[in-house]
């Protein structure tokens, strides 16, 4: 059951934030909140757009996942700092567990397996590895605080948006400014696009022109 109370987002947030992507999005906010890109989505087309569940696992102990499935908010997605560990900290066992609890997703530092089967299933994973090798059940270190994932801080209640472009985690109180800001770049983007495909040039529309003489 859960034991954590997530801040307010906007309602739509969801829908609002898939339709932007995160590398809109990571554009738009002007933070540093682009996760390392070398955790990727373990299937393509995998995304998600949740708040997050904070936790911290030991190097090759996954007891904090167990442990947060239970404590979770439903809706939430499970983000997990292993130190950048890569083992098969999670696959279809813990999928099942967290669909079954609500859990909408996983972003994890270390390693999954099963891939095959989170494919099937649809659930969509971010890892830094895909990995055979199993895990102890020992310690859990955070469940549910405050922590830092590749340098990146999320906490209870931030808004996670991963796909296949990569993951960015938005402070929950910067969610509607960023949203608002990736929609307003969305539209000057679609604007530029309706001009290159009438022949304009990137170099005008971009204020570069100078440089067809520079160059």
């Amino acid at each position: 059951m859960s034991d954590t109370a997530f801040p307010t987002l906007p309602a739509d947030f969801t829908a609002r934030a898939r339709a932007l992507g995160s590398s809109t999005l990571y554009e738009a906010s002007g933070l540093p909140c682009s996760v390392d890109p070398l955790v990727r989505p373990v299937w393509p087309g995998a995304s998600i757009a949740a708040p997050a569940y904070p936790l911290t696992c030991s190097p090759g102990d996954n007891l904090a996942i167990h442990i947060g499935l239970e404590r979770a908010p439903r809706g939430s997605v499970l983000v997990v700092s292993t130190g950048d560990f890569v083992a098969g900290y999670w696959g279809e066992v813990l999928t099942v567990a967290a669909e079954a609890a609500g859990i909408v997703g996983l972003v994890i530092d270390g390693g999954a397996r099963d891939i095959a089967a989170l494919a099937a299933r649809h659930f969509p994973v971010f890892a830094r590895g895909i990995s055979v090798r199993g895990t102890i059940k020992a310690s859990a270190p955070s469940v549910g605080k405050p922590q830092l994932i590749t340098g990146v801080p999320v906490a209870a209640g931030d808004l996670v948006i991963a796909d296949d472009d990569g993951v960015v985690i938005l402070p929950a109180a910067e969610a509607e400014r960023v949203l608002a800001a990736g929609e307003a770049r969305a539209a000057k983007e679609a604007a530029m696009m309706e001009k290159l495909a009438q022949g304009a040039t990137t170099l005008e529309l971009m204020g570069l022109a100078e440089w067809r003489r520079r160059a």
